[in-house]
């Protein structure tokens, strides 16, 4: 069996970071992913557009040429994956890992079908996307019910309660109220998240104000049937049921820490922050390091492709004996 200099579990925008400055080093590497390539990006809405600037994602120095500011998820796709393919990344896909052990100097990463594979040093990569908020309510798991939404044209003409008042729930309210959809939101909160993009801001809110777009905050879903959703108001308890042909669950994603704590990583109880050193990323298993979204626990809006790809550098500099790159700190969004 062949051992790597460096295994990646992860083959998103950090996991190529990573196995690009691995590559630049001279150390042999292995990315291992549970999809395809970038699969979380692949799961995005088919027209979403990111928050950084097509600069701001770009990975191993290579440009991310397009014509507008701003890349959108096809254009992402199509950049991963020739960047992956210009730098000759080693891939294995569809590889989902279960856990990664360390005996001796060595560790022994496998897949829940069982392939074994051997290397020196772990990165994890795996990102957040893969794991969704789960509301735990009754009929949560009908099939009318999905934790993803991914482009308008299904749900045209027919009632949606979209669960959640950040990015992803606006951003799906706009777009399918656009082609004719009935649209709910319901948010625990009193209004929209600080944290939606700056630019959806006075859209949903003027559609609000029109009444193209009905919101219910400062609200929860309590249960999910065939045909229609029970709100509870938080504060006055009054309970309402809206009419649901569909349900968006759009409450946002965690990182895997079952996994994590598989692979012997150590997380705070109450973030799932996992333990890793602020510089080098290497967490109190050595030579086992946490890269990218994965290091965010619950407060995945920390940590995005543009600080996470910078990881990569300080995690290879510290494999190879280097002086660790020091990570920027991200610029408060406006």
């Amino acid at each position: 069996m062949q051992t790597y200099d460096v295994i990646i579990v992860g083959g998103g925008p950090c996991g190529l970071a990573a196995g690009i400055d691995a590559a630049k080093a001279g150390l042999s590497h292995l990315i291992l992913d549970m999809g395809s390539l970038t699969e979380s990006i692949r799961q995005y809405p088919r027209r979403m557009r990111f928050f950084s600037t097509a600069e701001n994602i770009e990975i191993g120095g290579l440009p991310f040429a397009i014509s507008d500011v701003k890349a959108g998820r096809d254009e992402a796709l199509q950049y991963y994956r020739k960047a992956a393919a210009y730098f000759h990344l080693n891939f294995k896909l569809f590889q989902e890992v279960w856990d990664v052990k360390k005996e001796g100097d060595l560790f022994t990463v496998t897949t829940k079908v069982g392939d074994q594979y051997k290397a020196r040093k772990v990165i994890m990569a795996t990102g957040y996307f893969t794991r969704p908020r789960w509301l735990n309510i009754p009929g949560e798991n009908l099939p009318h019910v999905s934790h993803y939404y991914d482009e308008p044209f299904k749900y045209s003409f027919t009632n949606v309660v979209i669960i959640g008042g950040s990015n992803s729930a606006v951003e799906a309210a706009l777009e399918l109220y656009r082609h004719d959809v009935n649209i709910t939101i319901v948010h625990r909160g009193d209004d929209f998240r600080s944290t939606v993009k700056y630019w959806l801001v006075p859209d949903v809110k003027n559609r609000v104000k029109e009444g193209r777009i009905k919101t219910v905050f400062d609200s929860c879903v309590t249960q999910i049937d065939e045909k229609s959703v029970t709100v509870n108001n938080l504060k006055t308890g009054e309970e309402t049921q809206l009419p649901a042909d569909f349900v968006l669950v759009l409450t946002g994603y965690i990182p895997d820490a079952d996994l994590l704590r598989r692979c012997g990583i150590e997380l705070d109880p109450v973030t799932q922050v996992p333990v890793y050193d602020k510089e080098t990323f290497e967490t109190t298993v050595p030579g086992l390091y946490v890269c990218g979204t994965v290091m965010a626990g619950i407060y995945t809006e920390k940590v995005f492709i543009e600080n996470g790809r910078e990881h990569a550098q300080s995690i290879i500099d510290h494999i190879m004996g280097r002086e660790v790159h020091k990570v920027a700190e991200l610029i408060q969004r406006i």
